[in-house]
């Protein structure tokens, strides 16, 4: 017999808080205490970042980073996931405008004025550029890691798959991702991990399929990767060989490739992750996982043993609640933030207990508003920054509010 603390945290701000006694997965009972969270308070800076250079514009976002000294890094769907006639004239043969605009390069990196001091990525020799990219971490080092996640199975309408809305038919689908990249701060190449086309299933150990994140863990010098699109597990290598180390899946148990039914939030939770979106590493060794498609985060050490897991939004269907994770960057790192995709939010969470701790945004195109954030990462100053994919297409910055 073991026992769990989870957490349920909803759109209107309250919070239930429950221990689960368990017998190998399965719920016995359960006690529920509602309160009210302390909230904390973030208002957008509508000027950040700064208008882009060479008539540059964003496609779909999907992974947002902060580098040591608070640079912001991006990856981005580009050409793909643009309309060709209204938004990417420039970027067409011939060209369908004379002014604008143009996709830009696919990784951008912001200094913390919000000025593009760096550009790069595409295809190139020696390694495979994503069909789709997914997430990006930089580690202590300033290498850069991208994930090739593959284009999302279903999009809104005109919402960044592949060729959306393009005025000519789209190009035929390459290999399926199923690798991570890592690149110099310049953008070099350095090491690619899998092979696209060439998937694994969850006990795989030399193969990737569609993973959606990455975390680096410097000291230990490992990558933990969300192998989460196509399977449903985190897998660990060694960042220095590509090596494998370990895996895991939900609860610390073997994943299963298993058809997992439409996600039911008044069913007990699933013993599988549906969508592993994302994983961070804090600094005192516990790593949090997105199940996206189940509202869920859960912890784990670095060995893959479940501690605990905390519900977002429980009713959320769709593309579910919990898309990306960032973590506070003061000592103790005591607030989790949560980009919430389908709801257009972002809950912050009390990392100790994993209790709701307020939240921001709403649904719509204003400064301050979301379209598809599925992605956020913190700065030393305690600066959030979101990127938005499908439509959403940009990237903003939220400053703490006294």
């Amino acid at each position: 017999m073991h026992s769990r603390v989870a957490v349920t945290i909803a759109a209107g701000g309250l919070i239930a808080i429950g221990w689960t006694s368990f017998d190998d997965g399965t719920a016995a009972a359960e006690r529920v205490a509602q309160s009210k969270p302390t909230e904390l308070r973030y208002e957008v800076d509508p000027f950040w970042p700064r208008p882009l250079p060479n008539g540059w514009i964003l496609g779909s976002v999907t992974g947002v980073a902060v580098d040591e000294r608070d640079h912001v890094w991006i990856v981005h769907r580009g050409a793909a996931s643009l309309t060709a006639r209204t938004e990417n004239g420039l970027g067409t043969d011939p060209p369908t405008a004379e002014f604008c605009c143009r996709p830009a390069p696919p990784v951008l990196e912001f200094d913390p004025s919000g000025k593009v001091v760096g550009s790069w990525g595409g295809p190139g020799d020696g390694y495979d550029w994503p069909e789709s990219p997914g997430g990006i971490a930089v580690d202590a080092r300033g290498m850069v890691w991208i994930a090739a996640a593959g284009f999302p199975e279903a999009t809104p309408r005109g919402g960044g798959g592949r060729g959306a809305q393009t005025s000519s038919p789209p190009p035929a689908p390459g290999p399926v991702d199923s690798h991570i990249l890592q690149f110099t701060h310049a953008g070099k190449f350095v090491r690619q991990i899998g092979k696209p086309g060439v998937t694994g299933d969850d006990a795989s150990r030399t193969s990737l399929n569609r993973p959606a994140g990455l975390d680096i863990d410097s000291a230990a010098n490992e990558v933990y990767v969300a192998d989460g699109h196509g399977n449903h597990r985190v897998v660990v290598f060694d960042a220095a060989t590509g090596g494998y180390k370990r895996h895991w899946g939900a609860y610390g148990g073997a994943p299963s490739d298993a058809n997992r039914g439409p996600y039911d939030p008044a069913a007990p939770p699933p013993k599988q992750f549906r969508t592993v979106s994302c994983v961070t590493i804090a600094k005192d060794g516990m790593v949090y996982v997105c199940d996206r498609q189940n509202n869920r985060v859960q912890v784990f050490d670095k060995k893959g043993t479940f501690l605990k897991e905390a519900i977002v939004s429980r009713a959320t269907r769709g593309n579910g609640a919990v898309w990306d994770i960032a973590l506070s960057r003061d000592a103790a790192q005591r607030f989790l933030f949560v980009a919430d995709g389908t709801d257009q939010k972002v809950f912050i969470l009390r990392r100790d207990t994993l209790a709701a701790a307020g939240d921001f945004g709403a649904g719509g195109r204003w400064p301050g508003h979301f379209y598809g954030v599925g992605s956020i990462a913190v700065d030393s100053r305690g600066n959030v920054y979101t990127g938005e994919t499908f439509e959403g297409k940009r990237v903003q910055k939220f400053a703490p509010r006294p």
